[in-house]
């Protein structure tokens, strides 16, 4: 079970001090300080539509390409790190010996993804093994086995967390298993729907049918079938982020009493952690239905289950027929993506994904400047002063709330840039002319990987995203934020940019990560990461009225018509977002305080530029069909509300803007959400 909480789906303050000679050295990147006001719309007033006003130009003249779901700012900076990326990968692909022993398997890992006359020549081959693994089980003992082996599907999964209780050792955890098609599309009704769930059928039945799997259309009937059943008794994306109930800890004679159905010491010694005193077991409900399930469906449907999902989720490693049928259901019809990306950049995204870490250190090398750890450093230290003034200052909590805030916001451990140590990938065996093996191999390496760190304390050390990706995340169980290499570029972060700018941009993004350890299920961890209440009765109630508002609100919202954000499911992103903006602006004040009043700019006070900078760090534009996909299963808000819902609770942008009642956007004061 991951708890991690990332900025996307998604610094500057040193230049506190040292953003007036920062900035005298060099031109920023957008506009003359920081802002793109070429992306303005003319004519939207701020307080109808902001997220318009400061990106509706950029919106009416940007096509989304054709081979991606969306467009934007993230978007951008994941193609210049692609770019980056990709030069490093050919240089060590046609000279391996320069890089040395891990140079190499990144060369030929990269080689054997771009080697499509040896994939294509090699056919359906490379399936065999492992197809006839499946073939191979004669009971469902046997099966339960495959179930918790590496490169398997499963109705249930196996893993390693930190533990609730004591988040200084890890424990095991069993989870409710992964489906095709995400948990929604199987039970909701409408044309949409109706029109995915036949592409799908179809989907199973071709993937089948090019692995060479005999009587494909009546096995494509009774997996959808098991994969219906299933879905109807999984968790929401919503209920699996209610914390309270995930947290079920069970010996493995609790787990077998309450879904006896599983052999789940088999399972748990297959995947090497039986050792464990407890298992964390999540979504419980949904495993004692799934074990039902499992009972009741036969072993040649599970087999036939197994076989079509390997294929299927190993079909991109494969020849072109098997990658294009894939791509022609995941992303033209579910997201609405047109052409596939060219191989190049999916080799990137596979390289990176395998051997992050290797190749996380040349980027490093390469193409981040040391100073921008020094720069991010001071501007987190800064919104951690800004949160605490707000903490300090805030009306609704007592004194002993306060003091359990105040001593979590002390122990944030604020990561950049890139790890201290890296991943060491010499025990993992590549081979040039065996990319699905390749693949294989990795999942393998990586289970391992997390086996021999699962009798030991938990390591602080270790980062959950590469320096190369473009992304922000907060770990509750350790307390840590962590901001890796590829997102400290503009317009989240740019040296030479007015400071107004980065506090609004890249302040917003670390006081969004910290504002994660206080949302509604961050607040339920303390400073050490251990899972405690450090709230009171009347405080947790004051909380939970202000989070409820704040759901509300984004229960109206309706990006997709027919399909509105779900309140809940995005509140934990939407306190970040939140939190972040009014910490970030209170940091700014900080400044101005110390260094004096932000002067007027191009016509825009220090004010309007912190919030334009903000609106346009979530400059986005989404296909219909990835909307639709994002608002049933991301806990992250579109781009547009992320802005337009969370100003609107600001009560320093009315004051910008000159925001008045009548604008679309007015809120009453009584109304505003305030929580940080």
């Amino acid at each position: 079970m991951k708890l991690r909480r990332s900025l996307l789906l998604t610094s500057a303050v040193a230049l506190l001090v040292a953003a007036p000679a920062l900035a005298q050295s060099g031109k920023p990147k957008y506009g003359s300080f920081g802002v793109d006001l070429t992306a303005e719309q003319a004519g939207v007033k701020p307080g109808d539509d902001f997220w318009t006003f400061a990106n509706g130009g950029w919106d009416a003249r940007t096509q989304i390409p054709a081979d991606r779901g969306s467009a934007g700012v993230a978007v951008d900076l994941v193609i210049a790190a692609e770019a980056n990326v990709r030069a490093l990968l050919d240089d060590m692909a046609k000279n391996p010996g320069a890089y040395g022993a891990t140079g190499k398997q990144v060369g030929d890992f990269y080689a054997s993804w771009m080697d499509e006359a040896g994939i294509e020549a090699r056919g359906a081959a490379p399936l065999k093994p492992y197809l006839d693994r499946i073939a191979g089980v004669q009971d469902k003992t046997a099966l339960q086995a495959l179930f918790a082996t590496t490169g398997y599907a499963s109705p249930v999964e196996v893993g390693v967390t930190p533990g609730f209780a004591d988040p200084t050792k890890y424990t095991a955890a069993v989870g409710q298993g992964r489906l095709g098609m995400p948990r929604d599309y199987y039970l909701n009704q409408g044309p949409k729907f109706d029109a995915a769930r036949k592409a799908y059928r179809a989907y199973v039945q071709q993937i089948q049918e090019l692995a060479g799997i005999p009587d494909a259309s009546a096995k494509a009937d009774a997996i959808v079938a098991l994969e219906i059943a299933m879905a109807k008794v999984q968790w929401s994306p919503e209920q699996s982020r209610d914390l309270v109930k995930l947290n079920d800890p069970q010996s493995i004679a609790g787990l077998t009493a309450k879904a006896p159905e599983f052999d789940w010491a088999l399972m748990l010694k297959t995947y090497g952690v039986d050792s464990s005193p407890q298992i964390l077991m999540t979504q419980n409900t949904a495993l004692i239905a799934l074990g039902k399930i499992f009972a009741a469906t036969p072993l040649q449907t599970w087999k036939d289950y197994l076989a079509y999902r390997f294929v299927s989720d190993h079909a991109t490693y494969l020849p072109k027929a098997f990658d294009q049928a894939r791509f022609d259901f995941y992303s033209k019809t579910l997201s609405g993506v047109q052409v596939q990306r060219e191989r190049w950049k999916r080799g990137v995204q596979m390289v990176n994904g395998a051997l992050g870490e290797a190749v996380g250190k040349a980027y490093v090398a390469k193409y981040y400047p040391p100073e921008s750890e020094k720069q991010m450093a001071e501007l987190i230290e800064n919104l951690r002063d800004s949160y605490r003034e707000r903490i300090e200052a805030s009306t609704w909590m007592d004194a002993e709330t306060r003091k359990g805030a105040l001593a979590k916001l002390a122990a944030f451990e604020p990561r950049i840039g890139h790890p201290e140590k890296y991943i060491d990938y010499s025990s993992l065996a590549v081979e040039r002319g065996d990319l699905l093996g390749n693949v294989m191999r990795s999942g393998e390496f990586e289970h391992r990987l997390e086996l021999s760190r699962f009798p030991k304390p938990v390591d602080r050390s270790l980062w959950a995203m590469t320096p190369q990706t473009v992304n922000a995340y907060y770990d509750p169980s350790l307390n840590q934020i962590t901001f890796p290499a590829a997102i400290l570029q503009p317009p989240f972060f740019d040296p030479n940019a007015d400071p107004a700018v980065n506090y609004g941009a890249i302040g917003a993004v670390i006081g969004h990560e910290m504002g994660h350890g206080f949302d509604d299920q961050g607040s339920m961890f303390g400073p050490t990461g251990k899972f405690e209440n450090w709230w009171t009765p009347k405080a947790k109630e004051d909380f939970a009225a202000r989070t409820k508002a704040l759901a509300g609100q984004y229960d109206t919202y309706e990006p997709v018509p027919g399909t509105k954000i779900n309140g809940r499911l995005t509140l934990g992103e939407n306190i970040g977002d939140l939190g972040g903006v009014e910490a970030a602006y209170g940091a700014y004040q900080k400044y101005q305080a110390k260094h004096g009043a932000a002067k007027t700019v191009g016509g825009l006070t220090g004010d309007q530029r912190f919030f334009l900078a903000y609106a346009q760090a979530w400059r986005a534009k989404v296909r219909e069909d990835a909307l639709r996909q994002q608002l049933l299963t991301d806990p992250h808000s579109p781009a547009t509300a992320r802005v337009n819902g969370i100003v609107r609770n600001v009560d320093a942008w009315y004051k910008a803007f000159d925001v008045k009642p009548g604008d679309k956007l007015y809120l009453p004061p009584d109304q505003r959400v305030h929580i940080w």
